[in-house]
């Protein structure tokens, strides 16, 4: 039996470890990823861009890529319909970029034949396997163990070699508030994934799509696509601290001005109000929100705030953090600039 392989916590905390690299900086690690979509929602088209981008060096959208060999399993196209694809979307492409339209199964050797293939093509970066249901067994058993087993081989495939495998796999049909739910499959694929794409349409004739990103080392993103002359092309990209700005309520934007030429200032909830001219919003919540912000976005602006019950009612207390100027600067009040790509 293989001796146990540890590590201790000073060794962790002192010696300088390798980070995660990207194929494609800050949205594709090396690992394995998954790519899902609701069928004929234009997948392929866009691994077949990522994977001209890889194999030429050129940036996916804004973004730059690590260049590489790159092998692009279309296991539901034939060469006659990846040509006229190409067609469609370059007039140059590499030699770096290679495909097959069939392989083995995962019971049956693909692995054996994805470490043949690098032993030719040693410089690969990114292998797309397009879709998993082409490269899978049915099977009766335990779903969950069925679908972590299946994607576990692939995952140590790509770790070993420290590239990126992307499988692109289906969406559910069903409601869910939560994109992620919509993998088809259990649990054990999203999982066992270094990260996993959704790409969604709000309506099947629409032209626009969103692509939402999460993972171990992709921070949660949202990203607008447009599909234009076969291409999918960034409207808008949205990373998790944007999104979590666009929850903060109007009004307390409206406080930070409010506070702008003041060191400090004291009264009730409904005091407060008055004195900001505000009639959209109760004394309650603008009380619940204040509390509910205070270390994050009021913190963020140098704004303190303090609540006390006294006999004449409940006090609210605001006051320019210490060693802050009045002026807090530009009136973008914290919030990053969103990236937006005139369409």
């Amino acid at each position: 039996m293989q001796k146990l392989q540890t590590v201790n916590a000073e060794t962790l905390l002192y010696e300088p470890l390798e980070k995660p690299s990207f194929v494609v900086d800050s949205l594709i690690p090396t690992g394995l990823s998954l790519f899902c979509g609701s069928q004929k929602i234009g997948k392929s088209w866009l691994m077949l861009k990522l994977c001209l981008c890889v194999s030429q060096g050129l940036p996916l959208w804004d973004m730059p890529t690590m260049e590489g060999d790159v092998l692009y399993l279309c296991l539901e196209d034939t060469f006659c319909r990846i040509q006229d694809r190409l067609f469609r979307l370059t007039n140059e492409a590499s030699r770096r970029l290679h495909f097959a339209v069939a392989s083995c199964k995962l019971s049956d050797g693909l692995i054996v034949q994805l470490e043949d293939y690098l032993k030719d093509y040693p410089n690969s970066r990114l292998i797309v396997i397009d879709t998993l249901q082409k490269v899978r067994t049915a099977s009766k058993d335990n779903a969950y163990a069925s679908d972590y087993g299946d994607i576990s081989l692939i995952k140590d495939f790509a770790d070993r070699h420290s590239l990126a495998v992307i499988v692109v796999h289906h969406i559910r049909k069903q409601n869910d508030s939560d994109v992620f739910n919509k993998v088809s499959g259990t649990t054990g694929l999203t999982g066992s994934a270094d990260a996993t794409f959704v790409l969604e349409k709000e309506k099947r004739a629409s032209d626009t799509a969103k692509l939402y990103v999460t993972g171990r080392d992709t921070p949660y993103q949202e990203y607008t696509l447009r599909f234009r002359d076969c291409s999918w092309e960034l409207v808008e990209r949205k990373t998790q601290e944007q999104l979590a700005k666009e929850t903060i309520p109007d009004v307390l934007f409206r406080l930070v001005d409010f506070m702008r030429d003041k060191e400090e200032w004291a009264g009730t909830a409904t005091e407060l109000l008055a004195a900001m001219r505000e009639t959209e919003t109760i004394p309650t919540v603008i009380t619940k929100w204040l509390n509910e912000y205070r270390t994050t976005f009021l913190n963020e602006n140098h704004i303190v705030y303090q609540y006390s019950r006294k006999k004449h009612g409940r006090q609210i207390s605001l006051a320019k953090r210490a060693g802050d100027s009045g002026d807090s600067g530009d009136s973008d009040i914290g919030i990053p600039p969103v990236t937006v790509i005139d369409a």
